[in-house]
C-alpha cells in the first residue's frame, strides 16, 4: 500500500492555507461592504470583463450556476448589476455594472490595491508574479478523472 505525503507536502492543504492567509487581508474589506466573497469576485469580474454572460461569469468567478444565480439576484436587488437580453441571442442574458456597482468596487479598489502591495512588499513582485503564473498552470492541468479541458475560456 503507498503511503500518503505528509500533510505538511499536501498541495491541496497547501493552497487552502495560502488562500486562507490572503484572504485574512482581503476579507475585512470586502466585509466592510456587506459583501460576501463570491459577491466580491463576481463584481470583480464584471469590473474587469464588462457585460458578460451568466456562463462567463461563473467560468472567471470560479462558481457554480446555482450558487451564481443567488448571488446575482442578490446584487441585483441591491440595484449594483443590472440584466438585459443579449443583443444577438434572445435566449441569454447579459449581466453589467450599475453605476452604483462601479462605485462599490470603485471604493474597495484602493484598499485592496494597499493588499496587494503589502504581499508584494513581502513576497517581491517577481515573486507574486511568477506565483501567479504557477498557479494558472496548475489550473490548467489536466486530470485522467476529468475528461473536459482544464482551465478556464480567455477572453480576446
Amino acid at each position: 500500500m503507498t503511503e500518503l505525503r505528509s500533510v505538511d507536502q499536501s498541495l491541496p492543504i497547501a493552497l487552502l492555507r495560502a488562500r486562507e492567509n490572503l484572504m485574512r487581508r482581503f476579507r475585512p474589506l470586502i466585509t466592510a461592504h456587506d459583501l460576501t466573497e463570491q459577491q466580491w469576485r463576481v463584481l470583480r469580474v464584471l469590473d474587469d470583463a464588462g457585460a458578460s454572460s451568466v456562463g462567463e461569469i461563473a467560468d472567471e468567478a470560479v462558481l457554480l450556476g446555482p450558487s451564481l444565480s443567488r448571488i446575482l439576484a442578490a446584487l441585483e436587488q441591491r440595484g449594483w448589476i443590472e440584466r438585459r437580453l443579449h443583443a444577438g441571442d434572445a435566449r441569454r442574458s447579459e449581466i453589467e455594472l450599475t453605476a452604483a456597482g462601479r462605485g462599490v468596487v470603485a471604493d474597495v479598489a484602493p484598499r485592496s490595491e494597499a493588499a496587494y502591495r503589502e504581499i508584494e512588499s513581502e513576497l517581491g513582485e517577481a515573486e507574486v508574479t511568477a506565483l501567479i503564473a504557477a498557479l494558472e498552470r496548475v489550473a490548467n492541468l489536466r486530470s485522467a478523472h476529468d475528461p473536459t479541458p482544464p482551465g478556464r475560456p480567455r477572453r480576446a
